[in-house]
């Protein structure tokens, strides 16, 4: 499956309003939370298929599943019931995962995190695995020392991704404590061929962690998702 460049993915949407804002602010995807146990924006079913529903209909939002299950059933029945097309898988699925989505869900877009500490990419021994067993898109992400993944808030150092860049032949996002400010430093990844966007959390929200209107626009901005026209409003 092809994954356009630009991508500015947000995390956390929780509300229909959530949504409405980030349609209307320049994101591309929302990331929605469901078998993310104690995260800040865990969804049930309803809820979730709720907000997959709202996004399809701005027409220009794309939702996205971030999970950390891993049952190839059980998800594929997910994306059936809510008609998501995008899966994350943000935990430590193994590639087997991945095969029997890609069989069972031969038109999503699969993305499949994978987390740095210290600099070294865990799953690195898998990389070649993850792609033949139909990843389309990887994330790359921080985990803390004590293990913690998602939202870490823990950025990403340029040379250690572009020391991973080589063994990727699937394109990329970028998160790990991504904003504004992040760009300039990091010119040389988003240069490579493979760059499709961002995904980013915490930078999207007030200081009351509620997602922010000028918080997703400076990002857009910043990640060049909205037309250079919106730069004059």
């Amino acid at each position: 499956m092809s994954v356009p460049a630009g991508v500015l993915k947000v995390c956390g949407a929780t509300e229909p309003a959530d949504i409405a804002l980030l349609a209307a602010h320049g994101a591309t995807c929302a990331g929605l939370w469901h078998g993310v146990p104690g995260g800040h924006a865990d969804l049930p079913e309803d809820r979730l298929a709720g907000l997959v529903t709202a996004a399809h209909a701005t027409g220009r939002l794309e939702p996205v599943l971030v999970t950390f299950l891993g049952d190839p059933d059980a998800l594929v029945t997910l994306a059936r019931r809510t008609g998501l097309r995008w899966l994350q898988l943000h935990a430590y699925q193994p590639p087997s995962v991945v095969r029997a989505l890609r069989a069972a869900l031969p038109d999503a877009v699969l993305v499949k995190v994978l987390h740095l500490r210290d600099g070294v990419c865990l799953e690195r021994p898998l990389i070649g695995a993850y792609e033949r067993a139909g990843t389309d898109l990887f994330l790359l992400d921080t985990t803390t020392e004590d293990g913690r993944i998602g939202s870490t808030g823990q950025a990403l150092r340029a040379d250690d991704v572009l020391d991973l860049l080589p063994r990727l032949t699937r394109p990329f996002l970028l998160a790990g404590g991504i904003t504004p400010a992040h760009r300039p430093g990091l010119e040389a990844v988003v240069s490579h061929p493979g760059f499709r966007g961002v995904d980013v959390d915490t930078a999207a929200r007030d200081g009351h962690g509620r997602l922010a209107a000028p918080a997703v626009t400076a990002l857009a901005r910043a990640w060049r998702t909205v037309p250079l026209l919106e730069e004059t409003r």
